[in-house]
């Protein structure tokens, strides 16, 4: 399989052309050039991921319940859209370029795993960082999951040593809350993901993701603490009527076509682009044979670069998680599904009113 190698430039270069981006203006760098080397240096990410997944894959046969893998190179617009809130942050030093993730069924299978991975006799690579938001839930948002950061070591491979990756392993009730977040700042045109938009919908999303907190009896947002679980549960039920979010994501889902199912059979296909049209809100697949990874990342960098010059109304996603059924499980927000999310939230609002 042909995959990207790294690319023969400077690191700092490499940082060039992030801040080219993040502030669209040339600066020693044309734009379409900047946007290439970007194209480049998450290219080289896919070999590293590929391998951490197969890893993931492995250790997860011991857990119980069918917990979910899935692999993504980070969107561009995303890239940039971060480069832009930490002005300071480097291109080439970015962590998530490259993500793995583990999506089990309780907290506890959450801690089993990540003892297993910082056990340097059962993986090799360097872990870098370590953020618990489970312990400590972001509080601009209720954002819950375990991240690890580590930098890439592998003797058979050197040439894509000291890359960073990052694995997260969450819930799938975690899950489900991430990806409704991503859902609905689609559909409100709000980046609810990077903690931007309506304040109305950030605390929404807020205090259901303490409601799921108390659920797994993991630790609430600090502006939630001093409330019992039927108070929070109560404020979920208020605040979703004062928002109509239940009738609005029923409302939307309307609209949302039938996905474009023509050659997405799960047999022979190793990678899926997904490709999110948040007007007309539809959703186009693509698939990929396994030995056709360039292709699929030039496709990918080619639809990402027409997204930047038109406002990103286009939205594209090269992800690996198996059959295509698993993929959908892995990447609801990008088949517009939030079912799971919206059960749970009636549960909670039928709950409040006992």
């Amino acid at each position: 399989m042909a995959f990207a190698n790294v690319p023969s430039i400077s690191k700092s270069k490499v940082n060039m052309a992030g801040k080219v981006l993040a502030e669209r203006k040339p600066n020693g760098l044309s734009l379409d050039t900047a946007i290439s080397i970007a194209d480049a240096w998450r290219a080289c990410h896919a070999y590293p991921i590929n391998t951490f997944q197969a890893t993931l894959r492995r250790k997860l046969k011991k857990f119980s319940n069918d917990p979910l893998v899935a692999q993504r190179l980070k969107r561009m617009p995303t890239i940039i859209e971060k480069l832009r809130r930490y002005p300071k942050m480097q291109l080439a030093r970015m962590q998530d370029i490259g993500g793995v993730r583990a999506i089990l069924d309780s907290v506890h299978d959450v801690y089993l795993l990540s003892e297993e991975y910082k056990d340097k006799s059962r993986f090799a690579h360097e872990l870098v960082t370590e953020r618990d938001y489970i312990k400590s839930p972001r509080d601009e948002d209720g954002y819950r999951s375990l991240h690890l950061v580590y930098r890439y070591k592998n003797f058979q491979a050197k040439k894509y040593n000291s890359l960073l990756l990052e694995l997260q392993i969450r819930t799938k009730l975690q899950h489900t809350w991430a990806t409704a977040v991503e859902t609905m700042g689609t559909f409100l045109g709000q980046a609810l993901k990077s903690r931007l938009g309506d304040k109305a919908w950030l605390d929404f999303f807020s205090v259901v993701g303490s409601a799921f907190a108390s659920i797994e009896n993991t630790e609430l947002l600090p502006k939630h603490k001093g409330l019992s679980q039927k108070e929070i549960f109560k404020n979920v039920a208020l605040m979703n009527d004062e928002l109509k979010v239940l009738e609005k994501i029923q409302a939307y889902s309307v609209a949302v076509n039938e996905i474009n199912k023509k050659g997405t059979s799960d047999i022979g296909w190793s990678y899926h682009l997904i490709i999110l049209n948040s007007l007309g809100k539809t959703v186009q697949i693509k698939p990929y044979k396994r030995g056709s990874i360039k292709q699929a990342t030039d496709d990918y960098a080619k639809i990402e670069a027409e997204a930047i010059k038109n406002g990103g109304k286009i939205e594209a996603v090269l992800v690996s998680a198996g059959p295509l059924s698993a993929l959908r499980q892995a990447y609801p927000n990008f088949f517009l599904d939030i079912r799971d999310f919206v059960t749970r939230v009636e549960f909670i609002i039928a709950e409040s009113k006992k």
